[in-house]
C-alpha cells in the first residue's frame, strides 16, 4: 500500500470517529471499493452505520462483493429493501451469488425474490453449483454469438449486450443449441466486412472446463496456459460461462492460504476477516485440534528415551547432539513433504510416479544425509574435547563422532524419504496432503530420530 493512500486512510478513519459526513464523502469518493471495504471492515460497528448512510447503497453496491462473509448479511440489513434491490441487481451475477451463499436461509430466500425474473433465474442456476466449483465461481455475463449469424448480426447482438456483458476480450460461438463452437476476437469483428460469415473467421477452443470441477483446477487452467478467460460447459459442451483472470486470481489466492494454513495444522474453514478482525474464539477452535493430537503424538518421544535410558546415563553427552539430529531429521523432511506438495498441487505428480519421487528423494536423502554426517561428525570429535566435556573409559572421541555422524546421515535419509511418500500415501487415501504431511512430519521424523540416534549409539559405544 502506497504512503499516499495509508495517509488517506488514516484521515477517513479519523473523520469517521469525527462524524465528518463533508470530509469522509471527499475522501471516499475517489478510493477503489476494495480500500473502501478494508475501511469499512477495520471500522467500529457504529462507525459501520455512518459509513453507510453516508456513502449511499450505490457504492456499497460495489464494495459488498469485497466484504468478508461474516460482514455480508449485517451490511444488507442497514439498508431499506428498494436499496437492497438495487445493490443486488448492480452486482455482476458471480459476484450476487457469492454474497447470496454467505448470507443466511431466510434471507437468501428474500433477497432472490427481490430480483427480477431473468436474473433470480441467472442466479438460481449458479446457485446450484458448490461454491468451490467452476460453476459455482463462473459468470454467465459472457459475450456470446451464433456461428450462424454474419460479422454485422453478431455486432448488432453484442452490441444490445454491453452494458451486461463482463468483458469481451473473447467473444464465444455457439450453434442453435447453445453448444460451445469456437471462439472470435473483437478485432476479428472490427477488421472484417461486414457480410463475412462468423463460421469463416471461428478459432477453435484449445481449453474449456466442466461446471462440476474443483475451482483450483480452473485457475490452474488459465495460469498454466495464459488465458483472459476460460470457458465452463456442462457434460454436453453448453456453454454456460466463463471464469475470468481476475477470478483466477482470488482462486488462487484463497487456495495458497488454505493450503498454508493447513500445513501448519490450522483446521475449519478459513475466516475471509482479515487477521486482527478474527475473532479469538474463530482462531481458538481452528487451531487446537491438531495441537491436541499432535501433543499426544509428541508423547511417543517420551517413550523412545524412557527405552533408552541406560544409554543416555550412560554416555549424557549423547543429550548435547540429540536436538540436532531431531531437528536435522524435521527439516530435510519438512523440505521433502513441502516440495512434493507443491509438485502435486500443479498437477506434476501422478499416482504412479511415486516408485520416481522415492528413488529421487531417497538418493538426495543420502547426498545431504552425507554432507551433514561428515560436518558434524568432525565437530563430533572436536569440539567436546575442546569444551573439556568426558567420556567414560573405554569410549573415545572418534567413535563418538562416528556415532554422531552415522545417526544424521541415517536420519536425514529417512527423514527425506518419509516427508516425500507421506504426503503421496495421504492423496491415496484420500485426505489432504498438506493436512497429514505438515503437522505430522515433525513428530514422525522426532520419534524416529531418537530411534536411530540411540540404535546407532548402542551399536557403536558399545552401551
Amino acid at each position: 500500500m502506497s504512503e499516499e493512500l495509508s495517509e488517506i486512510l488514516e484521515r477517513a478513519e479519523i473523520a469517521i470517529q469525527q462524524r465528518d459526513a463533508v470530509l469522509v464523502h471527499k475522501l471516499c469518493v475517489n478510493l477503489h471499493h476494495a480500500d473502501l471495504a478494508e475501511l469499512y471492515e477495520d471500522a467500529h460497528p457504529e462507525d459501520r452505520i455512518f459509513l453507510t448512510e453516508n456513502l449511499g447503497s450505490e457504492k456499497f453496491s460495489e464494495i459488498l462483493a469485497e466484504l468478508p462473509d461474516t460482514l455480508v448479511e449485517e451490511t444488507l440489513d442497514s439498508f431499506q429493501p428498494h436499496e437492497q434491490r438495487e445493490m443486488l441487481h448492480s452486482l455482476a451475477d458471480d459476484d450476487r451469488v457469492d454474497i447470496l451463499q454467505d448470507v443466511s436461509d431466510s434471507k437468501r430466500r428474500d433477497f432472490l425474490e427481490m430480483l427480477d425474473e431473468e436474473k433470480q433465474k441467472d442466479t438460481r442456476t449458479l446457485l446450484r453449483y458448490d461454491e468451490e466449483t467452476a460453476g459455482g465461481r463462473m459468470t454467465t455475463q459472457v459475450g456470446k454469438v451464433l456461428a450462424t449469424m454474419s460479422v454485422k448480426d453478431a455486432i448488432e447482438h453484442l452490441r444490445g449486450d454491453l452494458e451486461s456483458t463482463s468483458t469481451l476480450a473473447r467473444i464465444f460461438v455457439v450453434n442453435e443449441d447453445d453448444k460451445l463452437v469456437g471462439k472470435i476476437r473483437l478485432r476479428d469483428l472490427a477488421f472484417n466486412a461486414w457480410d463475412v460469415a462468423i463460421k469463416d473467421v471461428v478459432q477453435d477452443i484449445d481449453h474449456s472446463i466442466l461446471a462440476t470441477a474443483d475451482q483450483e483446477d480452473a485457475a490452474y487452467m488459465i495460469s498454466r496456459y495464459d488465458m483472459l478467460i476460460l470457458p465452463v460447459v456442462d457434460e454436453s459442451n453448453r456453454l454456460l460461462g466463463v471464469i475470468t483472470a481476475d477470478d483466477a486470481i482470488e482462486i488462487l489466492e484463497e487456495e495458497s492460504t488454505e493450503d498454508i494454513e493447513k500445513g501448519a495444522g490450522i483446521a475449519g474453514d478459513q475466516s475471509e476477516e482479515t487477521y486482527l478482525n478474527t475473532s479469538i474464539a474463530s482462531h481458538f477452535k481452528r487451531r487446537c485440534g491438531w495441537l491436541v493430537v499432535l501433543g499426544f503424538l509428541a508423547i511417543l518421544s517420551g517413550f523412545v528415551m524412557m527405552r533408552f535410558e541406560h544409554t543416555l546415563t550412560q554416555i549424557y553427552l549423547l543429550s548435547l547432539f540429540l536436538p540436532m539430529v531431531v531437528a536435522a531429521g524435521g527439516n530435510t523432511g519438512g523440505q521433502a513433504s513441502t516440495m512434493v506438495i507443491r509438485a502435486m498441487a500443479l498437477g506434476e505428480l501422478d499416482p504412479e510416479d511415486t516408485s520416481r519421487v522415492a528413488w529421487k528423494e531417497m538418493r538426495l536423502g543420502l547426498l545431504l544425509g552425507a554432507l551433514l554426517g561428515v560436518i558434524i561428525g568432525i565437530f563430533a570429535v572436536f569440539a567436546p574435547p575442546a569444551l573439556q566435556f568426558t567420556l567414560p573409559a573405554g569410549v573415545n572421541f572418534t567413535q563418538f563422532g562416528l556415532t554422531v555422524a552415522i545417526a544424521i546421515a541415517v536420519q536425514v535419509a529417512t527423514s527425506t524419504l518419509i516427508g516425500a511418500l507421506l504426503p503421496i500415501g495421504a492423496r491415496a487415501i484420500k485426505m489432504d496432503p498438506a493436512v497429514v504431511a505438515s503437522p505430522a512430519i515433525t513428530t514422525i521424523v522426532d520419534v524416529s530420530g531418537m530411534v536411530i540416534y540411540f540404535t546407532v549409539a548402542r551399536s557403536i559405544l558399545a552401551v
